[in-house]
């Protein structure tokens, strides 16, 4: 008799997981009356009432199956998140994943994943004037020269894995470690000029590895971009703060582990150049100009060589439903 309701109630449980999140109250029904004629040969060997019997199998079958609909609730919880924000290093920041904290597994409710993208594209001309406006009269680097204006263009794409150590904790469970895959470039350029007005006419003059090089007349104009296209591991951490109804503010830091570094170039105009040949100032040698840009540029590239890592700073409002 205990195996016969053993195998009952077991086959109660191994209902289908595709099965709907409610089940109605007619298969419960369906249920108990298929418990009750299995045992029905069991009635005649037993010397048992048949009334307790079928009492007994009908409250097995009833606790099994309502238990299953307990289950089969969160045997696919919501968890869809998405997410809008900014980032100073590349722009409208968005994200669409997955996480629920909502399951009965110590692991499952830990994990997450997130496909993160990003572009300064929408919001390029805004990033731009931000940057025009800390420049405002120009930032100086020395020797009269400033850097006027600058701007930025910048793509990020990233698959992420999320992990919070502390599930559904309250207020510690929105704390998360992240790992995953990063790829993405980004282009950075500023106007460098420089102006005196005490030499009415004569020679604005600097220097590149050591050579003297002057504009006629009183001022100086030249380009410098970074240009930088990474990929590789990213490691980082963040965490969400709930507000209303699924509403989160969301704080990601980070950095990609890229497999380049950034990479300069400096654009001199050679219109009323010249160069200093040890004794007097004469027409600029191109050639010679250029390779001495090429010095000067590989001297400051074996600094950044060093710096292979791409930092990421993104903050924003995420939802999860």
């Amino acid at each position: 008799m205990k195996r016969i309701l053993s195998m009952t109630l077991l086959s109660v449980l191994a209902l289908p997981a595709f099965a709907a999140d409610e089940v109605p109250n007619p298969i419960i029904e369906s249920v108990a009356r298929d418990v009750a004629e299995n045992v029905s040969a069991e009635i005649i060997k037993q010397d048992i009432s048949s009334e307790k019997l079928e009492i007994a199998a009908t409250t097995a079958a009833t606790d099994a199956a309502e238990s299953y609909v307990a289950k089969s609730r969160t045997a696919f919880p919501h968890g869809v998140q998405i997410g809008v924000g900014v980032s100073a290093t590349s722009g409208l920041n968005g994200f669409i994943g997955y996480a629920n904290k909502d399951f009965d597994s110590f692991w499952a409710k830990r994990f997450g994943v997130r496909f993160d993208f990003a572009t300064t594209k929408p919001v390029r001309s805004v990033i731009n004037d931000v940057i025009d406006g800390f420049m405002d009269d120009g930032v100086d680097i020395g020797d009269n020269l400033t850097i006027t204006d600058g701007e930025l263009d910048a793509t990020h794409y990233a698959a992420l894995v999320d992990f919070y150590p502390f599930g559904d904790t309250w207020l510690l469970g929105g704390w998360r470690l992240t790992g995953g895959y990063a790829f993405g470039d980004m282009s950075m350029s500023a106007s460098v000029a420089g102006t005196i007005d005490e030499l009415t006419p004569g020679y604005y003059e600097f220097e590149l590895s050591g050579h003297k090089y002057a504009y006629t007349g009183n001022s100086v104009h030249g380009t410098a971009k970074l240009d930088w296209e990474y990929s590789g591991p990213y490691i980082g951490t963040g965490f969400d703060i709930g507000l209303f109804a699924g509403l989160k503010i969301y704080l990601d830091a980070g950095v990609v582990f890229t497999n380049r570094a950034a990479e300069l170039s400096l654009d001199v105009p050679t219109d009323n150049l010249q160069q200093w040949n040890g004794t007097s100032w004469v027409a600029v040698d191109i050639p010679e100009l250029e390779s001495v840009i090429d010095e000067t540029l590989a001297d400051a590239q074996n600094e950044l060589d060093d710096y292979k890592f791409y930092p990421m700073i993104k903050l924003g409002f995420m939802y999860r439903f």
